[in-house]
């Protein structure tokens, strides 16, 4: 059984999984960074100065009442809170993930496309048949070439 586990383990297809999903995770990090950190502050601040990290709409009240500031501000009060802006920063960063995977697999497809085979014939301009490239005589109508 151990034998068994070990082919699979280190078969092409699963070691290939494994690391897809390493560079996955890291890039992961990137893009939550880029999205929190790069893309939406000037989003936010063309909407008058909006940090979407702390939109949110309180459910309940926690321990002490609101206004709360920040969402950190309401969970620490024990506020119930529906974090929409995180939501917004999340889809953001998905959308990013999912038109750099298209460009990746978009790019691996046109470079698995086969060159289209060299051609080993061509037309006879009399009669239209087609001919070996290096005849010099129309195997059809005998004209020269």
């Amino acid at each position: 059984m151990l034998k068994e586990f070990r082919e699979f383990a280190l078969r092409g297809s699963v070691v290939d999984m494994a690391v897809g999903i390493i560079i996955g995770a890291a890039f992961g990090g990137i893009v939550q960074s880029l999205v929190a950190d790069i893309v939406m502050p000037p989003i936010g601040l063309l909407l008058g100065k909006v940090d979407f990290a702390n939109l949110f709409v309180v459910i309940r009240e926690g321990a002490t009442p609101g206004p709360y500031l920040s969402v950190a501000e309401a969970q620490e009060a024990g506020a119930v809170t529906i974090n929409y802006g995180l939501f917004a920063n999340q889809l953001v960063g998905f959308v990013i993930v999912a038109f750099a995977v298209f460009l990746i697999v978009r790019q691996v497809n046109r470079m698995k496309r086969e060159a289209p085979p060299a051609a080993t014939t061509r037309e006879c301009p009399y009669c239209l048949s087609r001919i070996a490239l290096a005849a010099t005589r129309c195997a059809h109508c005998t004209s020269k070439l």
